[in-house]
């Protein structure tokens, strides 16, 4: 389906909507509480809520998903957050192991496609909280890790979803990061991948990496075949992409999804992501023109822009919680 966005008039570039966004939030504040939770295989998650939830509460909680190496620090994070809040409801944003300012006790990372913490999170609130609906927002990677959950796990508590700007191609979203003005987002994720992993490296969590090698790596296909694959059970870069990768599942999600999608993403390939076969009626794939990256700016005003995606988001959600 066509998207209702319309990109501000001083924002029409794809560059511009994806840097831009992060650049007009980096002052936003939102008070937050924190807590842990332990997981079963003796690490865990950190969370960062809009407030905690009373023990019987039946007030809609939403979960959310960050991209890579993002964080409840992130522009778009505090933005959904601050309009799920704005809307009655209770976020909560679970950070991906090691993204929470402290590096998790095992070796192995998140990935595209490691559903193990959002499925543990989302049965503890369920057993918690059984009285509250619940949806979830995934944004980029943690869009694509939320398509593959919502899939593989029929009996998930949540009334609907929304996810956005997934790279729910991995092979093709691989290639697209790596050429042209794209490279600039890869040298920028590439770089937070290696600091985040060398860390580990030196509290020899990953002893089969070699860090002279690491240092060398300039493409995300490159981390992705030396780190993340072996790392987390992959023969290697391709064999992760295939087997992560949300497009060939998410005809399988059984409850309303709304897939939100620019065709000018410079991080995904367009005509890869796109579904080439048709979805289940409860399942809406949104495509606009313009938007960039988790950009998504609209507004007449320059100094007044408005947040599409924070308006968008709540008021889809909102007919099922």
């Amino acid at each position: 389906m066509n998207s209702s966005f319309k990109p501000a008039w001083w924002l029409s570039n794809a560059h511009l909507q994806t840097i831009l966004a992060k650049y007009f939030r980096k002052h936003q504040r939102i008070a937050l509480h924190k807590s842990s939770l332990e997981t079963p295989d003796d690490d865990f998650i950190d969370l960062a809520w809009t407030e905690l939830p009373e023990r019987n509460s039946a007030k809609p909680i939403v979960v959310v998903l960050h991209g890579l190496e993002g964080s409840a620090d992130s522009h778009y994070a505090k933005g959904m957050l601050t309009a799920i809040k704005n809307a009655g409801w209770i976020g909560v944003l679970m950070h991906f192991r090691g993204c929470s300012g402290r590096p998790n006790r095992h070796g192995r990372s998140y990935h595209s496609g490691d559903t193990r913490d959002i499925n543990f999170l989302s049965n503890w609130l369920q057993n918690l909280y059984p009285q509250a609906p619940k949806a979830a927002v995934g944004f980029s990677l943690g869009g694509n890790v939320l398509t593959r959950y919502l899939a593989e796990h029929q009996d998930h508590p949540y009334q609907a979803a929304t996810v956005i700007c997934a790279p729910l191609d991995l092979t093709s979203c691989s290639r697209r990061i790596a050429k042209g003005s794209s490279r600039i987002y890869q040298k920028y994720l590439v770089d937070m991948l290696k600091a985040s992993t060398l860390v580990k490296v030196e509290q020899q969590l990953l002893p089969e990496i070699n860090p002279s090698r690491l240092e060398k790596v300039k493409e995300l296909w490159d981390f992705d075949h030396m780190v993340t694959a072996p790392v987390n059970g992959f023969a290697s870069a391709e064999d992760y992409y295939q087997r992560a990768s949300g497009k060939p599942v998410m005809a399988k999600i059984n409850v309303p999804c709304l897939f939100i999608h620019a065709a000018d993403d410079p991080f995904l390939d367009h005509q890869h992501i796109v579904p080439d076969q048709p979805l289940p009626e409860h399942i809406d794939f949104e495509i606009s023109e313009k938007g960039g990256h988790v950009g998504f700016i609209a507004g007449k005003n320059p100094l007044n822009p408005i947040y599409w995606l924070e308006q968008r988001a709540p008021a889809y959600l909102s007919q099922f919680l």
